[in-house]
């Protein structure tokens, strides 16, 4: 039954996710995730834990990732509608640095694989949002790393709506820039 279309996203390891979706006069059924499916189409990990937020509009929550125990991501909207994305923080890479962001929401159904070692985040373009995701490792408080949002060198285009200000938690306002970023890791941080 359900299978998967994936999409490859321009930088390499990030992946969209179109499920099937069956619908009639009642509703649908979709799967959201299937091991054998995911792993059949490249993504073969074990998700060892599962979160769901719920955001008003205009929240933006990132950049955020794991230091020491980076996580693979499964990101959904399970209703209403973000703008997702993911920045390359890998080394060596030749996208380093660079982001893929996409439209999610709980009418589009897509969902967005994020390997480790990126950055996360998403801005709610809807009224309210509740987004779910599968993380690869357990998340250790302690460990958490971010980059500021608005990042000139990162330049990202969160489709902010002009004259709008995201709402950010006090610990996004204060995260610093890519350039510090890359300085930290440098610095053996």
């Amino acid at each position: 039954m359900g299978k998967i279309k994936v999409t490859t996203c321009g930088i390499e390891g990030v992946k969209l996710v179109e499920p099937a979706v069956f619908g009639d006069a009642r509703g649908y059924f979709m799967e959201t995730y299937n091991y054998n499916d995911f792993k059949e189409a490249g993504i073969d990990q074990i998700f060892v834990q599962d979160n769901q937020s719920a955001s008003v509009g205009g929240v933006l929550r990132g950049l955020h990732f794991q230091k020491q125990y980076p996580q693979d991501k499964l990101v959904r909207v399970v209703s209403g509608e973000v703008f997702d994305v993911a920045v390359d923080l890998r080394e060596g890479s030749k996208t380093y640095g660079k982001w893929f962001g996409s439209v999610l929401s709980a009418e589009n159904k897509k969902q967005l694989f994020i390997p480790k070692n990126f950055a996360h985040g998403f801005y709610v373009l809807s009224d309210y949002a509740e987004f779910a995701y599968k993380c690869t490792d357990f998340y250790h408080p302690d460990d958490e790393g971010g980059i500021r949002w608005d990042d000139p060198e990162l330049n990202i285009d969160w489709h902010i709506p002009e004259g709008s200000v995201p709402v950010l938690s006090e610990k996004d306002k204060r995260w610093g820039s890519f350039g510090e970023y890359q300085r930290s890791r440098s610095n053996g941080q």
